[in-house]
């Protein structure tokens, strides 16, 4: 037994040195110590040894069973220092190295002026409003007076998605679904995206717009003029000033257009105003009573201004940029600019 149990030792010691990885280790435990294994084997033939010499036998089985399990215990040890050691080289990160620059994030330009412009309007009182941006006829063009004949009805300027259902063309028809859920005093902002045939330099399929809205007793274009001044003069700067000029809308009356003093050249005239000292920003005018009318309002009571301003239009002038395409085509090296 003794001679067996040496060569046993010597086998041992030979597989164990040529162990590298755990995966080997876990093969040789069940070479050697698993039910089946080899020193399992020494105990099952302890069985045909003599009564008188079991004890003795046993003992040194049992001797070398716990001086094997320690010799693997070491070599184990030793396997788990060296993946240790080689998962740290491998993890090891070299600080002298240079970081990995990661470029600073900012707002849209189109959200940077949208934030001003609410800004603005929020400081006189007004609430935000955000409609539907698929729009049915009645929203987007027969309860804000637009007959049934009308040019902006067409296939060429309104992109139809189904029989009567339309994406919004502008975002007037916050207006009716405002008077349908609230009575005067009426003071609301409805900012989104509208979308339209049409595409240029300065046009774009899809833009955004601002709808402002105010309903109340004795409203005139004086007050309308009032909060325009307060608007410009804080986008601009504080010494352009405002011009109102007859214009023709279907939902309002009377109507106007409305200008701003060149703020590049003080009014004198440039390439920017067309020599004419005046920027065209906006539209506007007293809410026609047949659309305070189709809102459940009184006409007889109540009147209200309504005005529209293209956030592009007013980001283009405030910026000097010269194609609406800009805003669309993701390009880093023009958004970058105007990080903070």
């Amino acid at each position: 037994m003794e001679d067996k149990i040496k060569a046993l030792h010597e086998l041992m010691e030979s597989s164990l040195s040529k162990v590298k990885d755990k995966s080997e280790l876990s093969d040789f435990w069940q070479t050697y110590f698993s039910k089946k294994g080899k020193i399992s084997e020494l105990m099952k033939g302890l069985g045909k040894v003599s009564k008188e010499e079991r004890p003795a036998v046993g003992k040194i089985i049992n001797d070398f069973k716990v001086s094997a399990k320690a010799r693997y215990r070491e070599v184990e040890q030793i396997l788990e220092k060296k993946e240790l050691e080689l998962r740290n080289k491998a993890e090891t990160i070299d600080i002298t190295l240079p970081a990995k620059k990661r470029e600073k994030g900012c707002l849209h330009p189109i959200t940077l002026v949208k934030n001003q412009m609410i800004d603005v309007f929020a400081g006189m009182g007004f609430e935000i409003f955000e409609g539907p941006e698929i729009e049915d006829e009645s929203h987007n063009f027969t309860r804000l007076n637009v007959p049934e004949n009308h040019p902006a009805r067409d296939m060429q300027d309104t992109f139809y998605v189904a029989d009567g259902i339309l994406l919004r063309t502008h975002t007037s028809p916050g207006q009716i679904r405002v008077m349908d859920t609230e009575k005067p005093p009426i003071k609301v902002l409805v900012p989104g995206r509208v979308f339209r045939s049409d595409s240029d330099a300065t046009h774009s399929p899809m833009f955004h717009q601002m709808e402002g809205l105010v309903i109340d007793r004795k409203i005139t274009l004086c007050d309308l003029q009032g909060m325009l001044d307060k608007f410009v003069r804080n986008i601009f700067g504080e010494s352009v000033r405002t011009r109102l000029r007859p214009s023709y809308f279907p939902f309002t009356e009377p109507s106007v257009e409305v200008d701003v003093s060149c703020f590049e050249c003080g009014g004198k005239g440039c390439n920017l105003c067309k020599q004419t000292g005046w920027i065209e920003v906006l539209g506007g005018g007293i809410v026609h009573p047949k659309v305070l009318e189709n809102g459940g309002i009184d006409p007889n009571e109540y009147s209200g201004l309504a005005f529209g301003i293209g956030i592009e239009r007013i980001a283009m002038l405030k910026y000097g940029i010269n194609n609406i395409g800009l805003f669309f085509e993701n390009d880093l090296r023009f958004l970058s600019q105007f990080r903070d």
